[in-house]
């Protein structure tokens, strides 16, 4: 069943397209979620409610050609989690801003593809919810700083802090990375 049939049968309300369009799209919408949350359990349970959004809101989708679903269902997942983080304010749970991280800039980037992806997106996860939330943002949904701004209730610089603070982790996390496993 392709993409336009599968949408037409769920709005519908055929469950076996549900169904379908579930097993099709659950994985990469958890890895949405988790991304933001960074728990299991609460990906699971964001999972669930942004499927409920997908199902009740289908009928707005409008088809714009390949892969137009996928990304219209990425947005409702990464707009249920950020939901969650305002309502849990967990995106306010940062490192200080005036704690001073002392960490070497990643040499070559080019180390970063002997790094397994699965242990990329554990450094990710592992982020406080702050930097975390304004990384996946900039760097997966491409949002501008304003735009971060303007979803998160933070000033812009603070966006732009709070990236470069989780970058400078990641490198830090990265290079422990290649320095333990070189050899």
């Amino acid at each position: 069943m392709n993409e336009i049939k599968l949408v037409d049968a769920c709005k519908n309300g055929d469950n076996t397209a549900r169904k379908k369009l579930y097993e099709l799209y659950a994985q990469r919408m958890m890895g949405i979620c988790f991304r933001y949350t960074a728990d299991a359990e609460i990906s699971q349970d964001l999972l669930h409610d942004g499927f409920i959004k997908v199902f009740e809101s289908i009928h707005s989708f409008q088809y714009k050609g390949e892969n137009s679903l996928c990304a219209w269902m990425s947005k409702i997942f990464t707009n249920t989690a950020l939901e969650y983080l305002r309502k849990s304010n967990a995106r306010k749970n940062v490192v200080a801003l005036d704690e001073r991280l002392q960490v070497e800039m990643i040499e070559d980037e080019k180390e970063t593809d002997r790094i397994p992806d699965a242990v990329l997106m554990n450094f990710i996860s592992e982020l406080p919810a702050g930097y975390r939330t304004v990384f996946n943002l900039y760097t997966f949904e491409e949002m501008s700083h304003k735009e971060i701004g303007k979803i998160l209730g933070i000033n812009e610089s603070s966006s732009r802090s709070q990236l470069a603070r989780a970058k400078l982790i990641l490198a830090k996390k990265i290079n422990d990375y290649i320095k333990l496993n070189e050899g």
